[in-house]
């Protein structure tokens, strides 16, 4: 979808600029006139540099999605034809990318193409629960339904992960502070601390030799650390790639101390609530389990769907395999067999989604309040190592004379 440069004159004679999506440069115009815009210029600038910069510099993001969900849905809930709906968050939305992708959408679905087939042209966006759930409500004639389904759970997902990614913010930060101000004290100040203790040849503590040492070799080889860091970075994203290091890693995230139940809780959290909300949208629940083993994120439960699709293929109960899996608390299946039994699996996992909802926020409130505690006695540790490395053996040399 080709994008336009416009300068354009307002009714009180001020210059405006700005950049707008069209099929071609007279529909450019007839927009600005309807906005009470004089043209004065009209550029296609599609094949720039300058616009290839930015349309990969700001990439579409989860956020820009919520908010289009949310619109789109209020929309079509108010009896807004597709189209029209599509064209009017092409004004309203500011992300360049976004612009031309529902242009392009637009575009199609008024060519005559379903609109969940236009959104599965682009699985980067788009994803096979997304599609799903708007293939549904076009079949059943409920578009604005599952769309308002939709958009609730797009925000409660956005939410969620807004938050986690909050609560891991002042970690991440002072532990890189931590690490830089460590690397720099062992290239630039420690050498000129310690020079005078070993011009002393006096025997050295084990902890001052320790610190020394990674002194002198982090001054020679810390461009070969590095490199090293890099590379192992590289080595450890390709091994992830792989079916069996993705693996691996989903398990030790899924044992870790802490976090291990936090993660459990997020991945059952987006298992039910995927479901529910297939479910609502009035997706069959083979169908339903399929997508969300591609939606919940992690590969030990994407095999344990899976086998419970293979179980209901099979003619067993949905709760069967779940019953003897150890990463899925007791609660979830006997729930799931209650609706089951009631018809009502859908209500039945809204309520599973709410609690590990509330407890995967209490988890992390509680984890914000645990790590300034103990990044506080990081921090005093390693205080103290310098502390007895450098500064005891220089007060014992003084006080010997």
């Amino acid at each position: 979808m080709p994008i336009f440069n416009y300068k354009a004159e307002t009714a009180r004679g001020r210059v405006k600029r700005g950049r707008m999506v069209g099929l071609t440069e007279n529909e450019v115009i007839n927009k600005l006139r309807r906005q009470e815009l004089n043209p004065l210029a009209v550029i296609d600038v599609s094949d720039t540099l300058e616009t290839k910069i930015n349309l990969l510099l700001n990439p579409i993001r989860n956020k820009d999605m919520v908010i289009f969900a949310r619109q789109f849905a209020v929309m079509i809930s108010a009896n807004v034809t597709v189209v029209e709906s599509l064209l009017i968050l092409i004004d309203q939305t500011r992300s360049l990318s976004l612009k031309k992708m529902i242009a392009e959408i637009a575009f199609e679905v008024d060519s005559g193409s379903f609109l969940s087939d236009a959104f599965a042209k682009r699985p980067k966006i788009f994803s096979n629960f997304f599609v799903n759930i708007i293939r549904s409500g076009e079949t059943s004639g409920k578009l604005d339904e599952v769309l308002n389904y939709l958009a609730d759970e797009m925000e409660k997902s956005y939410d969620m992960m807004a938050k986690i990614k909050g609560a891991m913010i002042y970690p991440i930060f002072i532990t890189a502070g931590l690490i830089g101000v460590g690397v720099v004290l062992m290239v630039y100040v420690i050498p000129n601390l310690t020079a005078i203790l070993t011009e002393t040849s006096a025997k050295l503590p084990l902890s001052t030799r320790l610190v020394i040492g990674t002194s002198n070799f982090l001054q020679s080889y810390l461009w070969l650390v590095v490199i090293l860091l890099v590379v192992f970075g590289f080595l450890f994203r390709l091994y992830l790639k792989t079916y069996t290091g993705r693996r691996q890693f989903d398990i030790i995230k899924l044992r870790m101390p802490i976090f291990g139940r936090l993660f459990k809780y997020i991945y059952l959290m987006r298992f039910t609530r995927s479901l529910s909300t297939l479910l609502k949208g009035g997706v069959t629940i083979t169908k339903s389990l399929e997508i969300t083993a591609d939606v919940v994120g992690n590969t030990i439960y994407r095999e344990l769907i899976l086998d419970t699709l293979e179980s209901i293929n099979d003619g067993n109960p949905l709760a069967t395999v779940m019953e003897a899996s150890r990463d899925v608390p007791q609660m979830v299946p006997q729930m799931i067999a209650v609706g089951e039994k009631t018809g009502k699996i859908d209500e039945v996992l809204d309520r599973v989604t709410a609690f590990y909802s509330r407890e995967s926020s209490n988890m992390l409130d509680n984890l914000s309040k645990l790590m300034e505690p103990i990044i506080m006695v990081v921090m005093g540790l390693g205080v103290g190592i310098m502390v007895a490395a450098v500064i005891l053996p220089m007060y014992n040399l003084a006080s010997q004379f």
